[in-house]
């Protein structure tokens, strides 16, 4: 039974807080980087640096160790990408190696550094679980200056003599919370452990947790931490709880989504095996949804997700690994069928909804008598 108390957290009326237009130090063309790369920058549309692009690409092109508290969605693949490819100009013997928590974020960082690293003869391997392994291994016998992976096929890989470890001269560890989330602590730590003490390293998270804080204090040199975190979620979020009886529970919930303002809602349960009961039961009651869960593939997982988004289905029933990562906008509601363990997975959970200036609620199932 879950420890955490969401009764304390009810708050009818959230705080409307203005947002702070945040005025950048730099401009891109002040940065101590090459022409090519401002100009493919600028014909990116990328015109003034994001918070996190603003104060972490000094320190990056400086070599110092950083940590960078900040979401998704704030620019931060560039943050790091951009100092890096210059960097790399002057030696590009060497290599880095970006670790990430899924094989979605590998191709997506991959694609990025393609399109920033366009004007200079740079190459780039994707290691990623899930896919055949052997293109990657022949993709790895010619000097790549990015190697991109998930750290359980990048393990993989160096115990194969793949992974050109001394030549490794920076590591970044990008949304490094969803990697211990989700269970990969040893292998980021076998892997760090392998690489040369001297290296650059690079830490981005959207939270600081104390198994966080014990990675880089392991593994990073007096870092710099920067932290451009958005709004305290918890108060701009209407939130409250919802009594039930065990056997009325489920009706309770159809109730609750077949009311109009309830447009596009995420349920949330504990286990892979619930959810896809759960949604398959809302089917069954007439109300269109899909479930996201570990249990499921890659593509079925993508195909849930794009049918949510554009609005075929009106709930998505999800469990907390498998919805790390997801955004989609204009999230109505976000229900915790089941309750959340911790603090941080409820404020992962309820900051589904909310996104942007749009105002969110968010509802949690609580027993009667609580």
């Amino acid at each position: 039974m879950a420890t955490f108390d969401p009764t304390q957290f009810i708050n009818k009326n959230p705080v409307e807080t203005a947002v702070v237009e945040y005025v950048p130090l730099h401009q891109f063309e002040q940065f101590d980087i090459d022409e090519r790369l401002k100009r493919t920058i600028s014909s990116m549309g990328l015109k003034s640096p994001s918070p996190i692009q603003d104060q972490v690409i000094p320190l990056i092109l400086d070599g110092k160790d950083v940590v960078g508290l900040a979401e998704t969605g704030t620019g931060k693949t560039a943050a790091f990408l951009i100092p890096l490819i210059e960097r790399k100009r002057s030696s590009p013997q060497n290599v880095t190696l970006i670790l990430t928590p899924t094989r979605e974020l590998a191709i997506q960082v991959d694609n990025e550094f393609k399109k920033l690293s366009q004007n200079f003869r740079m190459y780039s391997t994707v290691c990623v679980g899930g896919t055949n392994i052997n293109p990657q291994i022949r993709g790895l016998r010619r000097h790549n200056h990015f190697i991109i992976g998930t750290p359980g096929r990048v393990k993989d890989l160096m115990s194969r003599k793949c992974i050109p470890l001394s030549k490794i001269d920076s590591v970044v560890l990008d949304e490094a919370d969803r990697m211990l989330d989700m269970g990969f602590i040893n292998d980021m730590k076998h892997i760090l452990g392998a690489l040369t003490p001297d290296r650059h390293t690079l830490f981005f998270s959207a939270t600081m947790d104390d198994k966080t804080k014990t990675l880089i204090h392991e593994f990073m040199k007096h870092p710099t931490v920067i932290s451009v975190k958005k709004k305290d979620v918890t108060n701009s979020i209407m939130q409250d709880v919802v009594p039930f009886e065990h056997a009325h529970k489920f009706d309770k919930l159809v109730e609750l989504l077949r009311r109009d303002e309830f447009s596009r809602i995420i349920v949330f349960g504990a286990m892979k095996h619930s959810v896809e009961k759960l949604g398959q039961e809302l089917i069954k009651s007439g109300i269109a949804s899909e479930s996201i869960h570990g249990n499921k593939s890659h593509g079925q997982r993508q195909r849930s997700l794009e049918r949510f988004k554009k609005g075929d289905v009106k709930v998505l029933v999800a469990t907390d690994v498998a919805a790390r990562g997801i955004h989609v906008d204009n999230v109505s509601h976000v229900i915790n069928y089941d309750l959340p363990n911790t603090f941080e997975d409820y404020v992962h959970r309820i900051g589904r909804t909310g996104r942007g200036n749009k105002r969110g609620q968010a509802l949690t199932f609580i027993p009667s008598g609580h």
